[in-house]
């Protein structure tokens, strides 16, 4: 099976039934982590969650067929979760189902492949599994699902005040639809009882507004403002704004630089690209001018190293949550100089 954002809530209750394979892959690595959470949560019994990186499958393709097959500790049942990037996986996945014992879920975030990579084309024609392909979403998708996990958690709302939290959120589907299922609760709203989402609630309570967003934080990284970064690094810390967000956000801008270098080409004109992108309301317009000179910055070579850059830190904050502020603090204050370096 294959799916994408149009199709994918459609197709995934029947792929939780059927597949045991699950390959999400694409420029928008917020929006593929969205539907693994997505099929775990449709999982009929998960159990215990065993996490293992491409890393880990590139130096014993072994070990993925060996810990699908076996049970829990204490017989139950488990679903695998694996970070790969590129096609990290291919060898263990083919390994995997050359053998026709059966095997728990296995389900794979590989940033940087997309569905025409081997490892898609290995299990894409399969009935037990699903590839899952996500590009950064414009305002008016996200705005959509907004709408739609509104219906979910018995929430009414406009197209308005929905791009309004789809903006807040950075247009990183999981913070919004976490946004939504909190203004539900603050609301006493219920699919059997539904309550209007108004102004007044989502200024109590919801998701912050753009002053103290990270958003900001956001573009004085990409972009290189090291006069700037000191005290944003000092606001990051003082809100207790939560470091894996962040980072989620700077993953969501960098895929989205990454397919508009892809449009672009060696010789494209960044300013008419982003304002041709702008038009058609794939770029919200606030941040138009933050991308195109983050554009200027990070194409080519800098930008594939900094992909693998916020690949390293994410595995990092996972691996060491206690730390994951100094962590992020030293990551941001990296990335911030080699914005900043001379091309």
């Amino acid at each position: 099976m294959k799916a994408t954002q149009k199709d994918f809530a459609r197709l995934a209750p029947q792929a939780a039934r059927d597949a045991r394979v699950f390959f999400f892959c694409g420029p928008d690595e917020a929006g593929a982590w969205a539907a693994l959470d997505t099929i775990a949560s449709l999982l009929a019994d998960p159990g215990e969650r065993i996490e293992l990186t491409g890393a880990d499958l590139k130096r014993d393709p072994v070990r993925l067929g060996d810990e699908a097959r076996s049970n829990s500790l204490f017989g139950d049942s488990r679903h695998i979760v694996v970070r790969a990037a590129g096609e990290e996986a291919h060898d263990a996945l083919e390994l995997m189902m050359s053998s026709d014992v059966e095997i728990c879920p296995v389900l794979i975030v590989a940033s940087g492949a997309t569905d025409k990579s081997r490892t898609a084309k290995l299990i894409a024609d399969r009935r037990d599994a699903l590839v899952g392909m996500f590009y950064p979403p414009d305002l008016a998708a996200i705005g959509q699902a907004v709408r739609d996990f509104g219906g979910e958690f018995g929430l009414k709302m406009d197209a308005a005040m929905a791009q309004r939290i789809a903006t807040a959120a950075g247009l990183d589907i999981r913070l919004a639809r976490s946004e939504v299922e909190k203004l539900a609760l603050y609301l006493d709203a219920d699919p059997r009882s539904p309550k209007d989402l108004n102004a007044d609630a989502l200024d109590a309570i919801g998701a912050a507004s753009e002053d103290d967003s990270f958003n900001v934080l956001v573009d004085t990284v990409l972009g290189g403002d090291t006069r700037r970064l000191a005290g944003e690094i000092r606001r990051f810390r003082d809100l207790g704004i939560n470091p894996v967000a962040v980072l989620l956000a700077m993953e969501r801008r960098t895929a989205q630089l990454a397919a508009l270098a892809a449009k672009l080409g060696p010789r494209g004109d960044v300013d008419s690209l982003v304002e041709a992108e702008r038009n058609a309301r794939r770029i919200f317009y606030k941040d138009a001018a933050a991308i195109k000179a983050q554009l200027g910055r990070w194409r080519g070579k800098r930008l594939e190293r900094l992909v693998d850059r916020l690949a390293r830190l994410h595995h990092a904050l996972l691996s060491n949550s206690s730390n994951a502020e100094i962590l992020m603090a030293q990551g941001m204050a990296d990335i911030a100089r080699a914005a900043s370096a001379k091309k």
